[in-house]
């Protein structure tokens, strides 16, 4: 019995979602008794895998091949599937990011495995993992038990906190075959200055009610805060905001601890994106406006008037 969790870097930086997936591993392994191990793909990251010991792993798995420089859909899925098949955990966790949703499914169809997507908790009953997953929009919290080994649960990013429980970190690189893909990597453009909006803390969105392209408002108040700036999706067809902003069932799912919404209506869509933020404070004009049903706390009001009222603030609390 072990529980195995995945990695996920991006330039050899490890992303955040990847100290939530070995915090939760660690807690899952210590109820079942067992052992943790973490497996890391890429090239040239065997010098960062050590940290990872931190975080609870017992020894880390290195699948170090030039050809795994760049995320790759069916070369990561040869990889860990053949890592899960030669290791057979009883448990897998990884974050339910873009990437670690595109891999999920995949390795899990590879494996005939059970699989439980975008998990805001998980718990063990009886030797068995019980995870736990918003459905129909977030409206029904579901738990849901797995049958058969592997068990595979992706956890929602900053869903779960992040515990450092020092253990051995042992580091073992891994002979690896990716294969031969069919995909081939062309380019990545990051915006290497923003927040991820699915890591953010803290997150500031504007709606409909912005008005327009126009969103220093909002970004200043983001900025102030350390966070990242979201958008509704009536915002992102009027052109207002990118798609890489969009909050929502068709856009990101997030979850920070605190979620500004400037100008949001809240159509079911959005809700299901951000519902379960830690707290939710929301601004707008209509006091029926369904983002209040939602929200911890509520202003009515004109948000070109609250916002700068609330930077304004935030400065004199920060000095």
């Amino acid at each position: 019995m072990s529980v195995l969790a995945i990695a996920e870097q991006r330039d050899g930086e490890f992303r955040k979602v990847t100290y939530e997936a070995l915090s939760e591993g660690r807690r899952i392994a210590d109820e079942l008794g067992t052992d943790l191990a973490a497996v890391v793909l890429g090239s040239g990251v065997e010098g960062a895998a050590g940290d990872l010991g931190k975080y609870g792993a017992d020894k880390v798995l290195v699948a170090d091949n030039p050809a795994l420089v760049e995320y790759l859909t069916d070369l990561y899925t040869n990889v860990v599937a053949g890592v899960i098949e030669k290791e057979a955990p009883d448990v897998v966790v990884l974050g339910a990011s873009t990437q670690g949703k595109d891999l999920a499914t995949r390795v899990t169809a590879r494996l005939n495995a059970g699989l439980a997507m975008d998990c805001v908790a998980v718990k063990v009953e009886g030797g068995n993992v019980i995870a736990t997953r918003p459905i129909y929009g977030g409206k029904v919290l579901a738990d849901v038990a797995l049958n058969g080994k592997p068990q595979i649960v992706a956890i929602r990013p900053n869903a779960m906190s992040i515990a450092e429980t020092a253990k051995a970190g042992t580091v073992e690189k891994i002979e690896v075959d990716p294969g031969d893909g069919r995909l081939q990597f062309v380019e990545k453009k990051l915006e290497t200055e923003k927040v991820e909006l699915t890591e953010a803390d803290v997150i500031v969105s504007g709606g409909r009610g912005m008005g327009g392209t126009d969103y220093t408002l909002v970004e200043q108040l983001a900025d102030l805060l350390g966070g990242a700036v979201g958008a509704s999706r009536s915002a992102v067809d009027e052109g207002w905001r990118p798609h890489s902003d969009q909050v929502g069932q068709t856009g990101k799912v997030v979850s920070p601890n605190l979620y500004i919404a400037c100008g949001i209506s809240g159509a079911i869509q959005h809700l299901a994106g951000m519902s379960s933020s830690k707290v939710i404070v929301a601004i707008n004009k209509d006091p029926d406006a369904p983002i209040f049903s939602k929200a911890d706390y509520g202003i009515v009001g004109d948000l070109f008037e609250i916002v700068p009222l609330l930077t304004e603030e935030v400065k004199k609390i920060k000095g």
